[in-house]
């Protein structure tokens, strides 16, 4: 397995299936049936295109804003991915800010999340922070990436809620 930064022209297709199967575990596996069907019904064709876009935007400013974990079979199957947002959105946190991170189920426990994580450390480390912090939000019910969370140092830090709007 390698990591290397997300090339738009030949990985589009394969993140957004990682991004799919992302948001839909995120539905399924750390919330009701609400939010299930929330996280499923937003998956439209027009969301991949802006989500493409976003991702487009993110490595004008930074090519290692997205980095993905390819297989060493030979492929070029994508087999995980990191999002960490470029320094330009630092100010949301004062923080660099890992927006996602992402891997295969057939592909955890083997490390690549830790590549993936290790990546994006080095490259946040790279920006110009107003706090030299590293944040993100995860589901608290989701013990797996808690657990991973705290292996790799995170502390809590405030917690994030949300309302409808």
């Amino acid at each position: 397995m390698s990591t290397r930064p997300y090339d738009p022209s030949s990985d589009s297709d394969a993140l957004w299936e990682l991004k799919r199967a992302f948001e839909t575990e995120l539905g399924s596996g750390t919330g009701g049936a609400e939010k299930e069907a929330a996280y499923a019904a937003k998956l439209t064709d027009d969301y991949r295109e802006g989500y493409l876009e976003w991702v487009e935007r993110c490595l004008e400013h930074d090519e290692r804003s997205v980095q993905v974990a390819v297989a060493d079979d030979g492929g070029a199957a994508l087999i995980g991915y990191v999002f960490l947002l470029p320094e330009t959105h630092a100010y949301i946190w004062d923080a660099a800010v890992l927006n996602e991170l992402y891997v295969r189920e057939a592909d955890r426990g083997t490390g690549v999340a830790d590549d993936l994580m290790n990546a994006a450390i080095e490259a946040a480390r790279e920006q110009d922070l107003p706090l030299e912090r590293l944040v993100l939000d995860v589901d608290r019910n989701n013990e797996r990436a808690q657990a991973f969370y705290d292996r790799h140092g995170f502390d809590h830090w405030g917690e994030m809620v949300a309302r409808d709007l």
